[in-house]
């Protein structure tokens, strides 16, 4: 695979874990670029780690991957998604009621959701003449970055947006399941 399509494999892996970031950022009292750099970097190393458990996975059995890759992805997102509409209608309403970070369990697993879908290309790169190690890297790379970018652009969202701010994010993490599913599906 040649640089530039490594590059365009790389941000399109990335765009689900951009549109998590944007509700996560959302969701987040004014969150500081540190901690919208702690969110990339963590999203941006378990992209980078998923398609290679994919590759090693693809190597000894591609099909057993993409047979289920899609419905852990959906449940996760789903999952994660309706605890942030129903949190959105609870009884806090302050602005300072946001936290300024979310826990790390909370974006490992985000993160790990919006990246199946990049072992399940891992895999399927087992069967291609492909360097996994740096195309995994830039993968990595480029989310590190989208992410980045999509906590700090909730920011200004969730500021714009107020209180249903976290009931936007929800709704995005739950279409993003929803399109994975529908994607592998082949009902688009």
């Amino acid at each position: 695979m040649n640089p530039v399509a490594t590059l365009f494999l790389a941000f399109a892996m990335s765009t689900d874990a951009f549109a998590a970031a944007i509700g996560k950022g959302a969701t987040l009292h004014r969150p500081h670029w540190r901690e919208a750099l702690r969110t990339g970097i963590i999203f941006g190393v378990i992209e980078a780690l998923t398609p290679l458990v994919g590759w090693f996975i693809g190597r000894a059995a591609a099909q057993h991957v993409s047979a289920w890759d899609h419905w852990i992805a959906f449940t996760l997102l789903f999952v994660l998604g309706a605890r942030m509409v129903f949190n959105s209608f609870s009884v806090k309403e302050a602005e300072e009621t946001k936290p300024a970070a979310h826990s790390f369990w909370l974006l490992a697993l985000t993160g790990f959701a919006t990246s199946i879908d990049a072992m399940a290309v891992g895999a399927g790169l087992a069967f291609v003449n492909v360097n996994i190690y740096s195309t995994a890297a830039a993968i990595g790379l480029a989310t590190t970055l989208m992410v980045t970018i999509g906590v700090l652009l909730g920011r200004v969202i969730g500021h714009v947006v107020g209180r249903r701010a976290e009931l936007a994010g929800g709704v995005v993490l739950i279409g993003i399941g929803c399109a994975i599913l529908a994607e592998h599906l082949q009902l688009f």
